[in-house]
């Protein structure tokens, strides 16, 4: 048997004649699943592929090409402007000591202090911590009357456990926020705040936590389906010993996390609701091809042109190079349009032919007959239009790093803690990681709000909305 490019050629004796077509067929076969195993060993790093970068060994990563011109030394280089810490106002400082010298550092003789002002040193401490616990005594009394005991009531805003409001939200904050196991977060109660602690109790605090986080998060949940725009991504994660998926949205001004058991579009619809007229920036994931309008994410499709560039195959890699090209072209415009200097009509009128060319790569692979090349070409030109919303909508991004970005943190904690251990462990993590992503998005502090939400639980009250200023006007009218 001798074999060609792209054809088998047997040498059969004359008994096996009758089999030829069989044993063609046979070998093509095992050729073609040969190509497949070829392609699987192929080396996908996270610049060729869907990998995070974590899973790539640090002495593996190529070495950056050197810039032209002399090497800078590490650090702060020479003449760089300095920058120090700011120093208060004394009146804020908690102590100030006057330091006077006591006599002359040459001669010892007595000195007199001029007037001029002294050189100002501060240094920053913490104070020994020790909790603050407050007792309430509930007396009785004994009505002669009617023989009824009457209890005293706590006053409003007293809890009926032994957490206060700052030690909810600081614990919350533990876990969620900076990604702290239960038997850490109680070690680190124990040991930095002097506050006895449990695992038992710390998910105890987790529950009041989520349960106060209830209104604020579903308010932003329901204000999804109103954006223009949206960055959606999902992550697998695990409730229990099941399969679950983390959902993220986000939108200008904040975030929505959603655990649910699927990746199924019902999953997008129960996080979003009817987002017939939200644009949703994406991958190329197929719970997302429902007719609606989508931009399709650039970066996950320059690390797909960058494996067809990887590719042993030359026909591959050449239709990789040409892609690639064409992407860079694309992104000079981008970017210069950016940074102001061109108009939005210039940008257009530039990735015009960039776009035709791009579409004709595509048919170009589409009709190759190399099947390598035939079902990723066949997927991008028949929704080529999900490529250029961003060319033709102003203000959509091409990108879904945003999307990305946010879900990091999560996917940081679920590799810490592989996952959640109950549904309500999925709706505190939900919730707080919608906390904690809209309070960045919007430059306020997550401990701050922590504080006034569950204050506001303890009293009864209903919990401050993390709605941008505008729409929590329009939604409180």
């Amino acid at each position: 048997m001798s074999r060609s490019q792209g054809s088998v050629q047997l040498e059969l004796p004359p008994e096996a004649e009758p089999a030829r077509d069989f044993i063609e067929a046979l070998v093509r076969d095992f050729e073609k699943q040969i190509r497949e195993l070829e392609e699987k060993i192929e080396k996908l790093t996270p610049r060729n592929s869907s990998l995070p970068p974590s899973t790539e060994h640090p002495h593996a990563k190529p070495k950056r090409k050197p810039k032209s011109g002399q090497k800078r030394k590490q650090g702060g280089q020479k003449g760089h402007t300095k920058h120090t810490r700011d120093l208060i106002p004394p009146e804020q400082c908690d102590d100030v000591i006057d330091c006077t010298p006591d006599f002359c550092r040459r001669c010892g003789g007595e000195l007199q202090l001029t007037e001029s002002e002294p050189l100002r040193h501060q240094v920053w401490d913490l104070p020994p911590i020790k909790p603050i616990v407050t007792e309430y005594r509930r007396h009785r009394g004994h009505c002669p009357g009617c023989g009824i005991t009457t209890c005293g009531e706590l006053p409003e805003g007293v809890p009926t456990g032994q957490c206060g409001a700052r030690l909810a939200a600081f614990t919350g904050l533990l876990m969620g926020h900076f990604r702290q196991s239960k038997r850490r977060t109680a070690l680190f109660l124990e040991d930095l705040l002097n506050t006895p602690c449990s695992a038992g109790w710390a998910v105890k605090i987790q529950n009041l936590v989520a349960d106060a986080l209830a209104v604020p998060y579903e308010q932003l949940r329901s204000e999804l389906c109103k954006q223009s725009q949206l960055f959606v991504d999902e992550s697998p994660t695990k409730q229990k010993n099941e399969k679950a998926w983390l959902w993220v949205a986000v939108a200008s001004m904040f975030a929505v996390f959603g655990v649910f058991m699927n990746r199924k579009r019902e999953s997008l619809q129960k996080l979003i609701g009817d987002y017939s007229g939200v644009i949703l920036n994406c991958d190329r994931a197929k719970m997302y091809f429902d007719g609606k309008r989508l931009q399709w994410c650039w970066a996950h499709l320059k690390r797909d042109i960058q494996k067809l560039i990887d590719s042993r195959d030359n026909q591959v890699k050449r239709l990789g190079h040409d892609l690639m090209r064409q992407q860079k072209l694309l992104f000079q415009h981008w970017r210069r349009y950016q940074a102001g200097k061109i108009k939005w009509n210039t940008f257009q009128k530039n990735v015009r032919p960039i776009r035709d060319k791009f579409d004709s790569l595509l048919l170009r692979g589409l009709f190759s007959g190399n099947d390598r090349l035939i079902g990723f070409c066949d997927e991008l030109y028949s929704r080529r239009e999900w490529l250029w919303t961003f060319t033709q909508i102003e203000g959509i991004e091409p990108t879904n790093n945003t999307a990305e970005r946010a879900l990091r943190p999560a996917v940081i904690y679920r590799k810490l803690s592989f996952g959640t251990q109950s549904a309500k462990g999925s709706r505190y993590l939900e919730r707080i990681l919608t906390v904690s992503e809209t309070c960045r998005i919007q430059g306020r502090s997550v401990y701050q709000y922590l504080i006034a939400t569950m204050e506001a639980s303890f009293a009864g009250r209903t919990a401050p909305s993390l709605l941008p200023t505008s729409l929590n006007a329009e939604t409180t009218a």
